[in-house]
Parts: structure tokens; C-alpha cells; sequence
């Protein structure tokens, strides 16, 4: 039952795959608007004031929307940098004119790449200390 569960399931997915574009930026749409009328759910619940459907549908569209002036902005930003994959320069070009998320996506870069700098020198360190270690048995 187990091995027919996992074949119908990656049955599923082969068609999902195969999608047209018009039937894939639906599903899109549909992620967007249950993200957004959850977000709304929640903030609705913390403040006591409910959303109606139309604002729900009108934030839902116009943060579709904005995701997709940002896509084509970061294609055209690594395209004419020459690359095939958007860097996280582009994103941090991509919100320039919003203070607050330029903001907050420098921090979070930061923070990233301090990450980043602090698994390789625990590597590092391994690694000397396994170099020790075997020289001493020498």
C-alpha cells in the first residue's frame, strides 16, 4: 500500500508539472490569496477588526502583482550584470525604494553571510584539530 501511495502521489506530481502558464499562475494566485486571508485571519483576530473579502482580494492582487514586477526587476538585474542567477545584490536592489524592507533585507543578509563565516571556521577548527590529533599518534 505503501509503495501504490508513493506512485500516485509522484503521478500527481508529473502532472502537476506539466501545467500550461496560465493554469500555473491560478495556483499562484490561489497560494497568494489563502497566505493573505490567513494573514488577515490573524491580524483581524489581534486587533479585533475583520476583513472583508474584497480587501482580501484587492491586497491578494496587488501582492501578486508586486511579486511579479520584483521577478522580472531581479531577471533584468542579473541579466544585465551579465549572470544567469539572481544575487543577493539584486534583491537588495529590488527593495531600494522601500526603506523598511532594504532594511530589514541588508540585516538579513548580514546575518547570512556572519553564518556562513562562523560554520567555516568551525570546519576550520575541525579540521586543524583532526590534523593534530594525528600527528600526535605519529
Amino acid at each position: 500500500r505503501n509503495l501504490l501511495a508513493r506512485i500516485k502521489s509522484a503521478s500527481r506530481f508529473i502532472k502537476n508539472m506539466s501545467l500550461d502558464g496560465d493554469e500555473t499562475q491560478q495556483r499562484l494566485k490561489a497560494a497568494v490569496h489563502y497566505t493573505v486571508g490567513c494573514l488577515c485571519q490573524r491580524m483581524g483576530d489581534e486587533h479585533r477588526r475583520p476583513f472583508s473579502r474584497q480587501v482580501v482580494a484587492a491586497i491578494t492582487e496587488t501582492a501578486f502583482r508586486q511579486c511579479d514586477v520584483f521577478a522580472k526587476d531581479l531577471e533584468a538585474f542579473a541579466r544585465h550584470a551579465k549572470r544567469s542567477t539572481v544575487s543577493p545584490d539584486d534583491v537588495k536592489l529590488v527593495a531600494r525604494r522601500s526603506t523598511a524592507l532594504s532594511v530589514y533585507i541588508h540585516n538579513k543578509s548580514e546575518e547570512l553571510i556572519q553564518e556562513q563565516r562562523d560554520l567555516k571556521k568551525k570546519n576550520t577548527g575541525k579540521r586543524k584539530s583532526r590534523d593534530t590529533e594525528e600527528e600526535s599518534r605519529e
